[in-house]
């Protein structure tokens, strides 16, 4: 089933994700999104641990996230990676590229990906002619903001396994509002590591925590495929309050 909703997903035309993205909070017309779809954009299949942009570039485009996931990250001057964010289908994550042209950070894929390069100058032009995507991309940027606050409070203070409960059930949300889970499960290709480098953990607690909530029937990550077990289990483990994603379509009660 999966497998097949993969298949349709990838037929979709290049502008479909980030339409459904925008929707998700915002009244987009059918004249915003016809001027959305009609952007133009380069797809590239590129595989994982694809840099698409790096700290120090200066990009003429930005990275829209059609298929696959991506993250974007710092290296310390200790050689340590930090992941600061985790990118969805639907995701622009580099849009402050718009305004702010060095990049202070790297953006990569984690997983085979398609990826759509935009223009600068076609999404100023469309944010020029078009105040309502203008609106609805600063919100964007303002839940991406709010994402990162909470994510500096689950590495502050909170425990490992609320750490991670926390953050799989953020990416629920975010792949249940764009209509990417299957039931309670949803694919998230990610290795022990690169959650460690998320959630400031060692790859053997990373391991621990998992091996806990599986065997508590809580959630399991397996096979590029998270899979939640009792989602009442995961928020009171977490303390998560969804408010700061702003959802307010799409996704599903628990």
């Amino acid at each position: 089933m999966v497998l097949d909703f993969a298949i349709a997903r990838s037929t979709m035309h290049p502008t479909e994700m980030l339409i459904r993205r925008l929707r998700v909070d915002t009244h987009l017309s059918d004249d915003d999104a016809k001027a959305v779809h009609s952007l133009k954009v380069e797809t590239r299949v590129v595989p994982a641990d694809t840099y698409l942009v790096s700290e120090g570039d200066h990009p003429s485009h930005c990275c829209l996230i059609i298929k696959g996931f991506a993250c974007r990250s710092k290296v310390a001057n200790n050689g340590k990676r930090q992941i600061l964010s985790f990118h969805v289908p639907g995701d622009i994550p580099d849009l402050q590229s718009l305004f702010l042209k060095t990049m202070d950070h790297d953006l990569a894929t984690m997983s085979p990906a398609t990826v759509g390069f935009i223009a600068h100058s076609a999404l100023e032009h469309l944010v020029r002619t078009h105040p309502s995507i203008a609106c609805a991309l600063w919100r964007e940027t303002l839940v991406d903001a709010a994402i990162f606050r909470e994510w500096i409070v689950n590495m502050g203070v909170r425990p490992a396994a609320a750490r991670m409960a926390h953050l799989l059930a953020e990416l629920r949300q975010r792949m249940a509002a764009v209509g990417l889970t299957n039931g309670e499960e949803f694919e998230f290709p990610v290795t022990q590591s690169e959650l460690g480098e998320a959630l400031g953990l060692s790859t053997v607690h990373v391991n621990r925590v998992l091996q806990a909530f599986r065997a508590e029937r809580v959630l399991d990550l397996q096979k590029n495929f998270v899979t939640i077990e009792d989602y009442e289990k995961v928020v009171q483990a977490s303390g998560v309050d969804e408010s700061y994603l702003y959802l307010t379509r799409n996704v599903p009660s628990s």
